[in-house]
Order: structure tokens, then C-alpha cells, then sequence
């Protein structure tokens, strides 16, 4: 890699919102060091970024594997170039009442969403302190406002990050460091299959472009605003409206939309 365009890093880079994540930086004139555990469709990726325009460094890890982690940051530093980008966006969801899912399905999420996000920004924020520059994205949800009844761990989860990425950016504003929350809602993904949510209202509902909610939130990055709620006019009211509603009615609302069988037709919710 040579070291005339700037090097932007991106988790969960094989699908979605990630993959959108990079294209894009791509188009934008990054080369890109990106990630994903499924090594087929992460290589397919690469050569269309790669077809933008980029310099790509594939890595296959499970960032659930603190070793894992470690070695994706570890190849990044190997480049010899800094990391002007960074966006921690792989995550995965789990749906169902929480007395019936899986213990292991749950501590997926904490390990992924939260944990290697964690140990990631950990590695990264540093190398950045010690330059005094670069970007961070969080890839949160719309869903870190609300309680999430039959998503309750995955909704904490991206609480969780929501708070997180505002402490942080709070923490470095006197730096050359900035630090972007992207809260998508509901996108066109694989998110809501893989969750086993195929049964549920908002499983069937029409969803965001992700091309649309990556170009947005890298809008927001590179202007250094704190966070956006990106997507439709829909998703955007939805922020809005997230705001002023009582827990109480939004854990009852999103019950409606993710209870398992509410999408079925003639369903009550």
C-alpha cells in the first residue's frame, strides 16, 4: 500500500451497512484495511471496493476472539500508515422473549456488540491520542433510545454504545479526535434474518436503504458532528419522536413490532 490516500478501517465490511460503509470510503479516496468473519463473502466485497477505486487489506477474524482483535489492529498497524477512519460497525441481534432464547445467542451479542467494540476503540483511540488526529464512527441504532421488548439484550447492547461513544467524544473534544454515533433504524440487511425475526412486524416492514444511511453517517463523520439518526424521514421522526415518549410507551411499542408472530398475517400485535 502506498501512502497517498488515507486509510480508513471498517468492521462488518462483508454485508450491509458496513459494506456500504466501505464502498463509499472507497469512492471518497480511502484505501481500506476491512473486516468480517465470513471470508467468502468479505473477498467478493473486496474487489468491488477495490473496483472504486481502493488499496484493500482483507482480514478475516471473529472479533469475538479477544486474540482476533487484537491481530486486526495488529495487521492495520503492520501498513505502516495511520488510521484516519475508523468504523466499528459489526454487530449482531438475537429476537424472541428472553426466557426462551439461547443463553449462548446472548452473550454473542454482548461479546460482539459491546466487548470487541470495547477492546477495538481501546487499540485504536490510543494510536489517535498519540497523533492527535482521526475519525471514529460507532455504528449505535435508534434502538439504543428505546427499551427493546423480545430484542432486550441486543437494544442494551447499542444503549450501551450510545453512551459510550458520547462519553468518549465528550473525553477527547480538546483533541484532533473526533467521534460520530451512527444510530441507523430499521435497514435493508441480513440483520433481521439472521436475528430470526422473518415472523415479526418489523421483520416485514419496508427498511432503509443502507447505501442511503452509510452515505449520511459518513457525511456526519467527516463533519465532525457527534451523532445522526440516519436513514428515511420515517426513521428520522422515529428519533424524534424517541425523545419525548416514556420508556413505558416505547417498550410497549416496539413489543408490537418485534414480538415473535406479529408479522403474520391477521396477527392483533
Amino acid at each position: 500500500m502506498s501512502a497517498d490516500k488515507p486509510l480508513a478501517l471498517v468492521t462488518g465490511a462483508s454485508s450491509g451497512i458496513g459494506f456500504e460503509l466501505a464502498k463509499q470510503l472507497a469512492e471518497r479516496g480511502f484505501d481500506l484495511v476491512v473486516n468480517a468473519e465470513d471470508s467468502a463473502r468479505l473477498r467478493q466485497a473486496a474487489e468491488q471496493f477495490r473496483a472504486a477505486g481502493a488499496r484493500v487489506e482483507v482480514v478475516r477474524a471473529d472479533l469475538r476472539v479477544r486474540e482476533e482483535t487484537e491481530a486486526l489492529f495488529a495487521t492495520a498497524v503492520s501498513l505502516g500508515r495511520p488510521l484516519d477512519v475508523v468504523a466499528l460497525n459489526a454487530g449482531v441481534g438475537r429476537g424472541g422473549a428472553f426466557a426462551d432464547t439461547d443463553l449462548e445467542d446472548e452473550l454473542e451479542i454482548v461479546d460482539l456488540n459491546v466487548r470487541s467494540t470495547v477492546h477495538l476503540a481501546k487499540l485504536v483511540v490510543r494510536d489517535m491520542v498519540a497523533r492527535d488526529a482521526g475519525r471514529v464512527l460507532v455504528t449505535s441504532s435508534i434502538a439504543s433510545t428505546t427499551p427493546g421488548s423480545f430484542q432486550a439484550v441486543y437494544n442494551a447492547s447499542k444503549s450501551f454504545l450510545q453512551s459510550f461513544t458520547e462519553a468518549l467524544r465528550n473525553e477527547l473534544k480538546d483533541t484532533g479526535i473526533t467521534v460520530t454515533s451512527l444510530m441507523p433504524g430499521p435497514t435493508e440487511t441480513d440483520f433481521f434474518h439472521r436475528a430470526d425475526m422473518d415472523d415479526t412486524k418489523v421483520g416485514r416492514q419496508d427498511k432503509d436503504d443502507p447505501a442511503q444511511v452509510a452515505r449520511q453517517g459518513l457525511d456526519a463523520l467527516l463533519s465532525g458532528k457527534p451523532k445522526l439518526v440516519a436513514g428515511s424521514l420515517r426513521t428520522k421522526a422515529q428519533g424524534v419522536a424517541g425523545k419525548v415518549l416514556p420508556d413505558t410507551a416505547k417498550a410497549e411499542a416496539h413489543r408490537k413490532m418485534a414480538e415473535p408472530g406479529s408479522g403474520d398475517s391477521g396477527s392483533t400485535g
